[in-house]
């Protein structure tokens, strides 16, 4: 793991698999809450290290094994930090092409990310995975409200009270203690604590500005959407307005399966041995782009020297 300072005095964590320069790069964007030790993380490190690529997670702020040193910590639309780990990647390997992919709360940050940059992306970013993404923020809060969705919802409250009281701690005046302590839902959590610290009206003003299904339309590199259909983090009717709204849009490729859960999507006849699915298939899916991009290139350069060929002899073949 290294520690990388950022422009605002605090610092990210980024786990790291190395690979021969100028080979395929894998950048990752974990969960809520997720840590380098997340089923998902490990699966793609192993995906990575059999295609002999490079691979990098990025730790939001508040997930690594110390406290940042800033006020403020991760959420959903937080494209700041992604945005800077990805210049520092690109300018450290410049001949590598580069994919990402995102997972839950990861996922709806790459979206927004690739959405804000629309056209400006660079080239060298040349595709990108969304695995059980919460397209939509505000249903899918009020969603974990309810049946056993709320088992999920218990789990990170536990985890996110637990930090935000540690944060007041050494910043007394972000957030109410009072509200924080009487927060028993996500949406209670982002209205206490995410929203006041980090610039927002309230939680429906995070959630609206946030959501990735608003951003789906103006991604300009190939991106696959992976959700089931049977996710309780999230109303099966957000899964039909995203493939309405990715209509529009020939870069997307949507996967919405009958069943998977959240992150799940494990199969395999032997139990001591599970196929996760979700995993392989995105970095399938990266692959396939990582190959057409070099033959783009190969092309350009061997059209390139055709046309070199032909100026020095005098326009003869």
């Amino acid at each position: 793991m290294e520690r990388w300072d950022t422009e605002d005095g605090d610092f990210l964590d980024i786990v790291r698999l190395d690979a021969p320069r100028g080979q395929p790069h894998l950048v990752m964007l974990h969960g809520l809450e997720g840590t380098p030790r997340s089923h998902y993380a490990r699966g793609l490190f192993l995906e990575a290290a059999r295609r002999g690529w490079s691979a990098d997670l990025l730790i939001f702020r508040g997930c690594g094994p110390e406290p940042n040193r800033k006020a403020r910590f991760y959420h959903s639309g937080e494209t700041g930090d992604i945005a800077a780990v990805a210049r520092r990647l690109l300018a450290d390997d410049p001949a590598a092409p580069f994919v990402f992919v995102g997972v839950s709360l990861g996922g709806n940050v790459l979206l927004k990310w690739l959405g804000e940059l629309a056209e400006t992306v660079p080239e060298r970013v040349v595709a990108a995975a969304a695995v059980s993404v919460p397209f939509d923020l505000a249903r899918a809060a009020r969603h974990i409200e309810s049946g056993f969705s709320r088992v999920y919802q218990r789990h990170f409250l536990k985890s996110l009270r637990r930090k935000a009281l540690s944060k007041l701690d050494l910043f007394p005046d972000i957030m109410s203690r009072d509200r924080v302590e009487a927060a028993h839902t996500l949406f209670d959590f982002d209205d206490a604590v995410t929203a006041p610290v980090h610039g927002f009206a309230g939680a429906a003003d995070y959630y609206a500005r946030s959501s990735s299904i608003h951003f789906l339309r103006t991604i300009s590199v190939p991106t696959l959407l992976l959700s089931a259909k049977d996710d309780p983090f999230l109303p099966r009717q957000v899964l039909d307005e995203v493939r309405d709204v990715a209509r529009s849009n020939q870069h997307i490729v949507i996967e919405f399966p009958r069943a998977g859960g959240h992150v799940g999507f494990v199969s395999g006849q032997n139990p001591f041995r599970p196929f996760y699915y979700a995993e392989w298939r995105a970095a399938e899916f990266l692959e396939r782009a990582v190959t057409a991009y070099r033959r783009r290139k190969g092309a350009l350069r061997s059209g390139d020297a055709r046309n070199s060929d032909n100026v020095h002899n005098g326009g003869r073949r």
